[in-house]
């Protein structure tokens, strides 16, 4: 079994978060939300951002989180706790399991329910192109032997890009075709791996892998 200095050593990375205390229900359910949308997760509480153990009374922490995820989470987030202790400092570990259905909603700063994911070590709202890519992962829709017109189309306006694209740069390249088409093209193609998704300087962009050869 690990040790809570292995954990920590690890860092803050897509299924680990530290944070020092629980000051913000709404803004630790995001998340919460976002663990279970994504890969599952690990929060430490009681670990500052550069690893150093503050410690926490665990009793009151647990009681934010515990209201964090009935309250602030939709439906709410189930997990389990431990109480690490280390060189006299307590840390209390929340660990959250990837959910089957990814529709989990935090609240945003508007007080609007919102899907939120983590990407390296940090917590995103989901953008369209990504919930509508869960709910094909959840029906997934066998890749044809011959793309349509507007899937072809936007695969080839990607492929001409120097760099990963942004939704609204394919806009702005695919004049022949709607963004709802656009929207919907982009996620069969991500569903068929013919596409892939980062977050870079704050925007999700869209790029062809490597391994796709388009002619």
């Amino acid at each position: 079994m690990a040790s809570i200095k292995q954990y920590i050593a690890e860092g803050e990375h897509v299924q680990q978060d530290f944070k020092t205390r629980i000051d913000d229900q709404r803004k630790i359910a995001r998340t919460l939300a976002a663990f279970a949308n994504t890969e599952g997760g690990r929060l430490l509480i009681g670990v500052i951002d550069n690893g150093k153990i503050k410690g926490i009374v665990p009793e009151e922490e647990f009681h934010m989180i515990q209201g964090a995820a009935e309250l602030f989470c939709r439906p709410a987030v189930q997990f389990t706790s431990n109480i690490w202790q280390e060189d006299a400092k307590l840390v209390l570990e929340i660990k959250v399991a990837s959910v089957a259905k990814k529709f989990i909603k935090a609240t945003d700063e508007d007080g609007s329910w919102k899907c939120f994911i983590r990407v390296k070590d940090e917590t995103l709202k989901a953008n369209k192109i990504i919930l509508k890519l869960w709910k094909l992962d959840q029906r997934p829709v066998e890749k044809p032997l011959t793309f349509r017109q507007q899937e072809l189309v936007c695969l080839k306006a990607i492929s001409k890009e120097d760099n990963p694209v942004n939704i609204s740069r394919l806009y702005k390249a695919v004049t022949e075709l709607s963004k709802q088409q656009i929207d919907d093209s982009l996620a069969l193609l991500l569903h068929w791996k013919m596409v892939e998704w980062l977050h870079e300087d704050g925007k999700f962009v869209y790029r062809i892998p490597e391994a796709i050869e388009i002619i």
